[in-house]
């Protein structure tokens, strides 16, 4: 039985979901979409499925993207597609249970951070362990955290933007805005409809 559970990092993101699998790398790269029937609530894709749908549906379907600003939303959805991503990277998730590590904004409360560790675990999580986000992009980026000098690290997400001066493996200080690449796409369409009189997607 030892050695059969799979260790699996979580980056969720506003836009995106990235799995990362030890000895495997970046296994899933997914948008955070999930496609829903208005009427039901049922869920009919997740991911890259569910964006295809956006703007090529038919009215009683609607994509719902569940993470906000770098936050859960809408707990329950976000439930429903981390287990899809869980379930996709695991066999028999429901007997070999993995640990999770889950990346967050360095700047959410208490309540935020609970709603992540219980929707990971009720995607079927063994254990869940948070990380912030400068942190797990300063260890991707190959930095060396445990070094007495400091190192800043930018990271832009779609929904956040967070900022941390890291050193001797910790963060000495850090500060996350609520402004990431979503608001980017958002002042291009407003520009080009402005401009060109032209209404583009967010696909676009």
């Amino acid at each position: 039985m030892f050695g059969l559970t799979t260790d699996i990092s979580i980056d969720l993101g506003t836009a995106n979901v990235l799995v990362y699998v030890r000895d495997k790398g970046i296994v899933i790269r997914e948008p955070s979409v999930v496609a829903l029937q208005k009427d039901s609530n049922k869920v009919l894709a997740v991911g890259e499925e569910a964006r295809q749908m956006i703007g090529r549906t038919p009215g009683n379907i609607v994509a719902v993207r569940p993470l906000k600003d770098g936050v859960i939303a809408d707990y329950d959805v976000t439930e429903v597609m981390l287990r899809h991503f869980v379930d996709k990277v695991c066999r028999s998730p429901r007997f070999f249970r993995p640990k999770v590590v889950v990346c967050v904004p360095s700047g959410v409360t208490s309540v935020e951070r609970r709603a992540v560790l219980e929707a990971a675990m009720q995607a079927g999580a063994k254990r869940t362990y948070l990380i912030e986000e400068p942190m797990a992009a300063a260890i991707g980026a190959g930095l060396d955290i445990g070094e007495a000098s400091g190192n800043m690290v930018v990271d832009v997400g779609g929904g956040t933007t967070d900022v941390a001066i890291i050193s001797l493996q910790g963060i000495v200080v850090s500060e996350s805005l609520r402004v990431g690449g979503d608001k980017f796409d958002d002042a291009i369409i407003r520009y080009i409809k402005k401009m060109y009189n032209l209404m583009i997607g967010e696909r676009t």
